[in-house]
Formats: structure tokens, C-alpha cells, sequence
């Protein structure tokens, strides 16, 4: 397993990171988690992400029971905050009230005094951007929270966000946690260029696109039983990129992963890590085979002319805007 920096901070995750989105808690057994996340960590896996609000808390419980027998210097947790945890009107969001008590319950539910990272998981267009970033820079301070981070936020608000902490001499943000695949490419146009230019390292979420470019779903042909896809909870998620002219374009990526000798799975993971701002790439595993598949994509680095193939391949089907 190889590392990078997290943006331009000192610290350094593994370049493949355990997530546990739709997975731990929900459709995957305590048992099979827990056998993912030892196995990445033998693997050298340092990274684990989590959220408050996958299942309601019951993905952090998992995941910081999981990771309980190891040293809590040896690996880098993060977790996130904004989405509903309660019916109440202060039960969401990016306030001082719901980040303070969001926070504190993660780290019960996790067991541990301090979380590496905490993210915003989404932009609070109802709470001041200088109440939330004095808040986090509390937490930093009172060594709840380490590093600072954001999901999905666009440029715009990272760059207002990284104008107030300087102005405020608060802890800034070191990293964005977006969707990107060789598919789903938005955040190259705005997001990677302010985020180079200002130290924001890119945590890649879905760089498997839900599953798409594993090659596991094919054109013409239904998921099959116990798949992402077929699961009417998880498959909203997919939902437009299962179609045919995906589909059919994924299938011509079979010629570059077998010339480069990997499986689709480190195929797309490779392009993600070949890009440039990234600093980790998410995977959610249920299996701790899937884990070791995955993690051999580390270290890989895939020739100009692989990527122009990749490139071909996928005109027409790619997402950039």
C-alpha cells in the first residue's frame, strides 16, 4: 500500500481507503464488516470513512468496534456530519448545536476521544458559514477533531469557506470528499483547479460508480439476485448509469484491464488514483476478497496512452458538467 498526503496537510492516508456507505450496518453482516476492515488493515489500509447518519449510527458503532483491537495512532478515522439524525427542527445541518452534539455522539458511537477527520457532508445554505467553521475550529481546539473537511461542496463554497478561516485565523479545510469515476467526471472543471491551488486534497467517494465499471453488469442483461443493482434501496443510486450506452461502453474496457494485466475493479481504480488533487479513493467492500482486489490497485500507475484508450472508449458516456 502505497500513501499520499491529505491536501496540503502533514498527514498521510493509503492511497485506497474502507468506506462504509450502503454497506456496514445495512446489507453487509457485523461479522463480514469487521473481517473487511481487518483484512484492509493488514493490507495496509490506514483510512476509514464513515457518517453519522448511515443507518442512523449503526455503520460508526460497527465501524469503531471493528477497529477496536488496533492502535488508535496506526489508522486515520473520518466521519461526517449535516444530514437528519432526529425529527427536531435542530436535528440537521451545519449549526453550532447540531455539528457540537453530532460530534460527541459519533465519538460515543465510535469509542474513541478524537476523530482524524470530520466533514461537512454537505453544504448548510441555512447556517452562516462563519458559525459552522468557528464551530469546527472549537472542536479542533478542544483535540475532538484534527482536520477539517467537506462533501460534495462546490467550488464557490470552497473557496468562501478558505477565505473566512484565513480572515478568522480558523483551522481550514484539507479536504473535499466528491464523486468521481472514469464516468462521472464534475468536479474537473471548478473543483480540482481551486482545490490544487489551495492545498484541498479530493477523498474519491463511488470511484466503482456504484459497482458500473467492475464490469459485473452487463448490456441487455438484469442484475442479477443479492447485486447493488438489484436492491431497490441502494439501486437509486445507479439508476443513471444503468443503461445501455454505459453499459456497452464499460464492456469495451475489458481490452485495456486485460492488457494491463488488473481486473476492471483496479482498472477504474488506477484512473482514479492517476488524476490529479486525489488523495484517497473510498471503497466499500463486503467481501474481504473485494478488499484485497481493490487494494492491489495501489501503487499502480497506468501509462499516457492507457488512459487515452480509457478516454475513447468512454466518449459519449462521460459526465463532465
Amino acid at each position: 500500500m502505497e500513501y499520499r498526503r491529505l491536501g496540503g496537510s502533514g498527514v498521510k492516508v493509503s492511497e485506497i481507503s474502507l468506506g462504509s456507505w450502503l454497506t456496514y450496518g445495512g446489507s453487509v453482516a457485523e461479522e463480514q464488516a469487521t473481517a473487511c476492515v481487518h483484512r484492509a488493515y493488514e493490507l495496509g489500509i490506514n483510512f476509514f470513512d464513515t457518517a453519522n447518519v448511515y443507518m442512523r449510527g449503526a455503520a460508526e458503532e460497527i465501524v469503531g468496534r471493528a477497529l477496536r483491537g488496533f492502535d488508535r495512532d496506526s489508522y486515520f478515522l473520518a466521519t461526517k456530519v449535516y444530514f437528519p439524525m432526529g425529527d427536531g427542527p435542530n436535528d440537521r445541518g451545519l449549526s453550532r448545536k447540531h455539528i457540537t452534539e453530532q460530534c460527541h455522539a459519533s465519538l460515543k458511537r465510535l469509542g474513541v476521544d478524537y476523530v482524524d477527520l470530520y466533514q461537512c457532508h454537505r453544504y448548510d445554505e441555512n447556517t452562516p458559514l462563519e458559525e459552522t467553521l468557528r464551530t469546527l475550529d472549537d472542536l479542533v481546539r478542544q483535540g475532538k477533531v484534527l482536520y477539517v473537511g467537506v462533501s460534495e461542496w462546490s467550488a464557490g463554497q470552497i473557496s468562501k469557506a478558505l477565505k473566512i478561516a484565513k480572515e478568522m485565523n480558523l483551522d481550514r479545510i484539507v479536504s473535499n470528499q466528491p464523486r468521481y469515476n472514469m464516468i462521472q467526471r464534475q468536479i474537473e472543471a471548478e473543483v480540482v483547479p481551486v482545490s490544487k491551488r489551495e492545498g484541498v486534497g479530493q477523498v474519491v467517494f463511488s470511484p466503482l460508480a456504484q459497482g458500473i465499471l467492475t464490469g459485473k453488469y452487463r448490456p441487455g442483461e438484469a442484475p442479477e439476485q443479492g447485486t447493488r443493482a438489484a436492491d431497490p434501496g441502494s439501486s437509486r443510486f445507479m439508476r443513471q448509469l444503468m443503461n445501455e450506452p454505459v453499459l456497452s461502453a464499460v464492456e469495451g474496457l475489458r481490452f485495456v484491464a486485460q492488457e494491463a494485466d488488473l481486473s476492471m475493479s483496479q482498472l477504474a481504480l488506477a484512473w482514479v488514483l492517476r488524476q490529479e488533487n486525489v488523495s484517497s479513493a473510498i471503497i466499500g467492500a463486503s467481501r474481504p476478497e473485494q478488499v484485497e482486489d481493490n487494494a492491489t490497485a495501489s501503487g499502480v500507475r497506468l501509462p499516457s496512452d492507457a488512459l487515452s484508450e480509457i478516454d475513447r472508449i468512454l466518449d459519449g458516456v462521460i459526465a463532465r458538467g
